[in-house]
């Protein structure tokens, strides 16, 4: 029983990793020598196949793939529309649906195709692609093709595979051709994404193809009431933004009246705001809540050889440059044995009609002899032919017709012979500068091309929009004493409510009690907090307590000052050690603030009062001890912020002292 569950798991397992490798290589991922994944790949070459330069019916060039892709004709069509949207390989004709609104392409039997002049002039050449069979064996289709640009980061591509996903982002034309000729001069380069939606774009955190990125739309306030989003973030469309969009009214985030899409070939999306709320709040309020703003992680998996890695886009671009020298230096040497052998055959025949080596074979009585024959008369020319004269070379000659012969021009001749030569010595004289000779290559498509292609988004670096600063305080928080609960859907009167703030759902409370307890909360509909709340306000950061209590074991006074402290949600703190007789005497905020302490009178002191500057202390922790007002008990506490100090001689009459020390007081 065990064998056979082990060789059913060795089923299994074989099994699985034969799918996996097969949709990684043959479905999703890329291969880094043309950018390309096997369907995008068999629909060029199929298209190839077909060129006629004429437009085809996409349905056709989906039925001729199919010969090459085993995976029905949805998934050909899909890819087929996805290239030609790209605006790169594919020319269109018809409805291929619209990049920015969503719009879905017309049914493949409406629209056309054919293959771009760039697409004709980098993608192919036979004598560089090696070519295998089709998955039943009835037709040839290229490994990969010889291309001569980096499709791989121009295009960009997605793909989930098992275990394994890539996301490229596109790059600029000009930019990436531009970056491979300065790889040529050993100069450095950058490379950062564009999308053919424009927007804004942020890279700071992008790491050579991987890290992550932030797109935005571009927003333009028409007026104080009036936002008009002129491009979109890449990987949405105008329906997802604006759906984005009223979800987050809808949510009470941004209110908005109306919200209408006027696309047709440029993005127009207008938003008419509501009362009292104007543009330039609302657009920081769009890129937090709304698609107006999306985080990318690219990540750049590739197929390198035989096996999928995650690459830069230095190396990529690098692997790409190698190979297009690598390429143009293959083609100028099958060019170069083109020319060699024309240039062999043009001359034997020179010799073979000029000198009428044709008369000898005249009285030969056998093919044998008749090769033996020209093969010796050949041998006295050999200084002015470049190689050996081969069997194929005399056969060749031998096939040449009297007509051609008798129309022989020599001079025609003698003029095809040194154009030949020309052509030769160019193209070694290629071979022997090849950076210079792609450097060149290169310009020439920048030349040629660089100008459809212009630069779409722009790089700039984002502040990050606070979600708590750009929400709107549409929540009115109230406590409720006698009941003892918080929250924004209390029903008490108003007579009972105490600290109304205005928060959003991103705020936070701090809640402070006389006992000396803190703790901060999340704005809530309802919470029970307790009867004894002494102050409830927005946590905000570097605001300064300016403390005056008391500490009940010792019945003195103490001043501490403290900033916002730090915190974990629904914790309680302590200021100060609880003890029934602890309790806050004096609660002031911010700077410049002060107070007046009244201590129990005494026979012996000068003075009952204590002025309390708190710029005269320092800010600490808020479990701090504080400093003593006095070894004397206080009695009460009284804000004097912004009134001048008492003079010397002053009644000191407190509520409640009796006459006895009323008489004290003045004579102190």
């Amino acid at each position: 029983m065990d064998s056979q569950f082990g060789r059913l798991q060795q089923l299994f397992d074989y099994n699985f990793l034969e799918y996996t490798s097969y949709v990684i290589k043959e479905r999703a991922i890329p291969h880094i020598n043309d950018g390309l994944k096997p369907v995008q790949r068999r629909i060029l070459q199929t298209l190839h196949n077909m060129d006629d330069g004429r437009f085809h019916k996409v349905a056709n060039v989906v039925g001729a793939t199919m010969k090459l892709h085993p995976h029905g004709d949805q998934s050909i069509f899909a890819a087929l529309v996805n290239i030609a949207n790209k605006e790169f390989l594919i020319e269109r004709q018809g409805n291929y649906g619209n990049i920015f609104t969503g719009d879905q392409a017309s049914a493949p039997r409406y629209i056309e195709c054919r293959l771009s002049p760039l697409a004709k002039e980098v993608l192919f050449n036979k004598d560089l692609t090696t070519f295998v069979d089709s998955y039943d064996g009835r037709m040839l289709e290229p490994v990969t093709l010889p291309c001569k640009i980096p499709m791989l980061l121009m295009q960009g591509v997605e793909g989930i595979a098992v275990g394994m996903a890539t996301k490229i982002m596109p790059h600029n034309f000009c930019e990436l051709l531009q970056a491979q000729i300065n790889i040529l001069n050993g100069e450095d380069f950058e490379l950062y994404p564009d999308f053919i939606q424009g927007g804004l774009l942020d890279v700071s955190l992008y790491d050579h193809g991987n890290g992550k990125i932030k797109c935005r739309a571009r927003l333009e306030e028409a007026n104080e009431k009036t936002i008009l989003i002129k491009e979109i973030p890449y990987t949405t469309t105008t329906q997802s933004l604006i759906d984005s969009v009223e979800k987050a009214a809808k949510a009470g985030k941004i209110k908005i009246t109306s919200i209408n899409d006027y696309t047709a070939e440029e993005v127009e999306i207008e938003v008419k705001l509501a009362r009292g709320i104007y543009a330039k709040d609302t657009i920081k309020a769009l890129y937090a809540f709304s698609d107006c703003e999306v985080p990318i992680s690219p990540n750049l998996t590739i197929i390198e050889g035989e096996n999928p890695t995650t690459s830069t886009v230095e190396d990529v671009l690098r692997f790409n440059t190698e190979k297009l020298v690598q390429d143009l230096q293959a083609e100028l040497e099958i060019d170069l044995g083109r020319l060699l052998d024309r240039l062999h055959a043009r001359l034997l025949e020179q010799i073979f009609i000029e000198e009428r080596l044709y008369k000898n074979i005249e009285e030969e009585t056998s093919y044998k002899a008749v090769v033996e024959s020209v093969d010796s008369a050949l041998s006295a020319f050999t200084k002015e032919l470049d190689r050996a004269v081969t069997k194929e070379d005399i056969e060749r000659l031998l096939e040449i017709r009297i007509k051609r012969i008798s129309r022989y021009d020599i001079n025609k001749q003698l003029k095809e012979i040194k154009t030949i030569r020309k052509d030769v010595r160019v193209i070694r004289k290629h071979l022997k500068d090849m950076v210079g000779y792609t450097i060149a290559y290169i310009d020439a498509l920048l030349e040629k091309y660089g100008k459809h292609y212009p630069r779409r988004t722009e790089l700039k670096e984002f502040s990050e929009v606070s979600v708590r600063k750009v929400a709107l305080s549409n929540l009115n928080v109230q406590y409720d004493r006698k009941e003892g609960f918080l929250g924004y859907q209390l029903k008490s009167s108003e007579e009972n409510a105490e600290f109304p703030i205005a928060c959003s759902e991103y705020d936070r409370l701090l809640l402070l009690y006389d006992t000396g307890a803190y703790k901060v909360v999340q704005v809530v509909d309802k919470l029970f907090v307790g009867h004894d709340v002494l102050w409830i306000g927005k946590v905000k950061k570097g605001l300064v307590f300016n403390m005056v209590y008391r500490e009940g074991r010792e019945n003195l006074c103490y001043v501490k000052r403290f900033a916002t402290p730090k915190f974990i949600l629904d914790k309680e703190y302590r200021l100060f050690e609880a003890h029934k007789r602890s309790k806050i005497l004096m609660l002031l905020f911010g700077e410049e603030k002060s107070c007046r302490a009244s201590l129990v009178p005494s026979s012996r002191a000068r003075t009952n009062l204590v002025e309390i500057f708190f710029e005269d202390y320092l800010i600490k922790g808020p479990a701090a001890k504080g400093k003593r007002v006095s070894t004397r008990v206080v009695r009460r506490v009284v804000d004097t912020t912004g009134k001048k100090p008492p003079e010397k001689k002053v009644n000191l009459s407190l509520p409640g002292m009796d006459n006895q020390d009323k008489n004290s007081a003045e004579n102190d």
